[in-house]
């Protein structure tokens, strides 16, 4: 599906992922820029292609592209491109699967279920944490990197500002002008996006707090005088504030759910995460942990919960 707004066209293209579609956008600009590349599939591919196509261009014509975002479903098909890619430097290590970092990812990971009290004999779950990673780009490069405060490469009107949260290496691109957000996943529209757990960029570093930050980044848009938004997936939106304050009340609430649990007794992050999601939990584990300790994390900050003890490198929390 292919729609224009004014100088950018969006191309919606399918992905194997419950969240549906993906946008990509064509900018025109000191020279033409894609934002974002969809999945890695056939599927996506022939889509992408046709809305080219009926957009009036080809991929030939393409002279960079800008990432909101590492996740698959936004560079699946960058390995088609000999082009410029800009990015947040998080990225990096992502696009080309760079193996001493994935190394450590696994190292990550394996000590991170240790400190949630998943069972050994439940290991086998850090393998749907990799079930995805094959709809993204295999070979591709950063030729630079974007940080905040930054302008878009031949596209000077668009700030770039970084929003960290369900993504380490998240940017979304701000035109003063004309209010226009390019947001990736960082704002949507029917869903809240999920903060995701994700290993830190250097070895030996402190995990992020996910929830934390994108609650933090989603404040910073609401400095902004935004009138409309491009997002990630479904349809634009035209009025952030309203929407913000909501998620922001639903977000409360959830962590007062696992409050209330935590008061009845102390549990593991893994405990947690099988009461609050007892049927999903084994096939969405990536995304029911990071929602888990989301919520810890936020409870923490509140000073709501607090550690209770720790056995065989377990962490048991319990209601203040």
């Amino acid at each position: 599906m292919v729609e224009q707004y004014e100088d950018i066209i969006k191309i919606t293209v399918p992905t194997p992922f419950p969240i549906g579609d993906v946008n990509t956008y064509l900018v025109k600009g000191d020279c033409l820029t894609l934002i974002d590349a969809g999945v890695r599939t056939e599927e996506a591919e022939a889509a992408f292609r046709a809305g080219i196509k009926e957009a009036g261009y080809q991929l030939s014509d393409i002279e960079q592209v800008v990432l909101t975002h590492h996740h698959p479903d936004h560079t699946g098909l960058l390995d088609h491109f000999n082009v410029d890619i800009y990015g947040h430097e998080y990225a990096k290590n992502w696009l080309s699967c760079n193996e001493p970092f994935m190394r450590w990812r696994n190292v990550f990971f394996g000590t991170l279920f240790k400190e949630f009290g998943i069972p050994v004999e439940m290991k086998e779950m850090a393998g749907n944490l990799e079930k995805t990673l094959r709809f993204g780009s295999e070979r591709s490069r950063l030729s630079g990197f974007l940080k905040e405060g930054d302008r878009v490469p031949g596209l000077p009107d668009f700030h770039v500002f970084e929003t960290p949260g369900h993504a380490q290496s998240h940017l979304v691109f701000f035109r003063e002008k004309d209010g226009l957000l390019l947001a990736g996943d960082h704002i949507l529209k029917t869903v809240s996006s999920n903060p995701l757990i994700e290993p830190p960029m250097e070895p030996g570093d402190e995990r992020s707090k996910s929830l934390l930050q994108y609650q933090q980044s989603l404040k910073k848009m609401m400095d902004l005088d935004i009138s409309r938004v491009m997002t990630g997936h479904g349809n634009d939106l035209t009025s952030i504030v309203p929407l913000l304050h909501r998620r922001f009340e639903r977000q409360h609430e959830r962590a007062m759910l696992v409050l209330a649990m935590l008061r009845r007794q102390p549990m593991t992050v893994f405990e947690l995460c099988i009461r609050l999601f007892p049927e999903v939990y084994q096939k969405e584990t990536g995304l029911t942990l990071s929602e888990t300790v989301g919520q810890v994390d936020y409870l923490l900050d509140q000073g709501s919960i607090r550690i209770d003890r720790v056995e065989d490198g377990a962490i048991y929390y319990y209601g203040a």
